[in-house]
């Protein structure tokens, strides 16, 4: 009875199978809601299910239902945050249309987030030792990993330069660990805003630096050509360490 006291506000008056179906999925957001507010503030160690369910207003039954256990409804909270932080810079890139204002907005919109008491606890401290790193990555990767690509793909394309697919996948996977490895140093920082102001100038002065290279006309290294462009650089004869002809 009070598992529907509770939610019973949430589920629309419909009939039957459908009614059954929403009170189902009120039942299983006031779960994810509450578990992600206990999270953020105590972290998964401290949390106790009887906490959430407490807190939810229903019963452990109503929990093992929708969850096979804390991990699991952990993991629910994990992809829900890392999605909702996703969708926010996502919004930043495509507030900007140069590249290179793009770049920093995206790289400003991922600082805030990591500075966000939730993503902080949530993603940053527990979520590795929770979902086990592997997991941890597969879930950061399928949720903040399109960005970085997006982020990537428009600054080499400010360039003449021809590269495949697969250099420019292992230019953002590169990208992509910088970025993790950035976001923790600010998560975990004493200072987080000074940290953040830190990473921002770094990243910033890179960019900096590729789109120097952009407005210079510079060219890839060969090695960073696509297979036709590096026969050309080839048949061109000797050329510097940048792939333009001596």
């Amino acid at each position: 009875m009070v598992a529907k006291a509770s939610v019973s506000k949430l589920v629309p008056k419909v009939p039957g199978s459908s009614r059954r179906a929403s009170y189902s999925a009120s039942t299983k957001r006031a779960l994810v809601d509450v578990a992600e507010r206990l999270f953020a503030e105590k972290g998964y160690a401290a949390t106790s299910l009887d906490a959430i369910v407490a807190g939810a207003r229903v019963t452990k039954g109503a929990l093992y239902h929708h969850f096979s256990g804390k991990q699991a409804l952990f993991e629910s909270v994990f992809e829900r945050v890392e999605l909702e932080s996703s969708k926010r810079i996502q919004k930043a890139l495509r507030s900007e249309k140069d590249p290179w204002l793009k770049a920093l907005q995206g790289l400003r919109s991922f600082l805030d987030v990591v500075q966000e008491t939730r993503y902080r606890r949530i993603v940053i401290q527990d979520g590795p030792a929770v979902l086990g790193y592997e997991r941890f990555r597969e879930q950061e990767e399928r949720s903040t990993f399109a960005n970085i690509v997006e982020i990537v793909r428009s600054t080499l394309d400010a360039g003449s330069w021809e590269l495949d697919e697969e250099m420019l996948q292992t230019f953002a996977r590169i990208f992509f660990g910088a970025m993790s490895s950035a976001g923790e140093s600010v998560a975990t920082a004493a200072d987080p805003e000074a940290a953040a102001r830190r990473v921002e100038g770094a990243i910033g002065f890179l960019l900096a630096g590729v789109q120097a290279l952009v407005e210079q006309g510079i060219g890839m290294p060969s090695a960073f050509a696509s297979p036709a462009d590096a026969d050309d650089l080839e048949g061109d004869g000797p050329h510097n360490a940048v792939g333009d002809p001596e």
